[in-house]
């Protein structure tokens, strides 16, 4: 894949947001009228478009019979050794600059497939979801 495209009330706004969780802006283009950039990190590449009369965006993660984008994933299994501490120090960072993180799911650990995760999820600038896990358990082959 590419990149995932994320259509944006506030650019500016969304590129700080994304900036925080370890993107950096590759390219600054338009798209017709409007501003876009594509951003590197995290093991991928996400392109930020701002919309130029936006409407609130759908509430993918709480609305059950919702259909089509839910979230994007990013793993941070070699970026951090605990997913809460990660979130408290993003935290922390968010609110000394007046910023406000919205958190969706506080991290809890998940069983998927054979492994034990770490999940959380997180809405950016927009409100759209995003999950962060993190592998910290691996099962054998028999079990344990």
């Amino acid at each position: 894949m590419h990149h995932a495209s994320i259509k944006t009330a506030d650019i500016h706004q969304a590129i700080a947001f994304y900036e925080r969780l370890g993107f950096a802006v590759q390219t600054r283009f338009t798209a017709g009228v409007t501003l876009a950039c594509w951003m590197e990190g995290l093991g991928g590449r996400i392109e930020l478009m701002q919309v130029p009369k936006p409407r609130p965006a759908i509430d993918a993660f709480t609305d059950e019979h919702y259909t089509g984008y839910y979230h994007l994933s990013f793993d941070l299994t070699e970026q951090v050794e605990s997913l809460p501490s990660w979130l408290d120090k993003l935290k922390v960072e968010v609110d000394a600059v007046g910023g406000n993180l919205k958190v969706l799911l506080a991290p809890q650990e998940q069983q998927i497939g054979e492994d034990i995760y770490e999940v959380a999820f997180l809405a950016d600038t927009d409100g759209l979801p995003l999950e962060f896990i993190r592998r910290i358990e691996a099962r054998s082959e028999d079990g344990r």
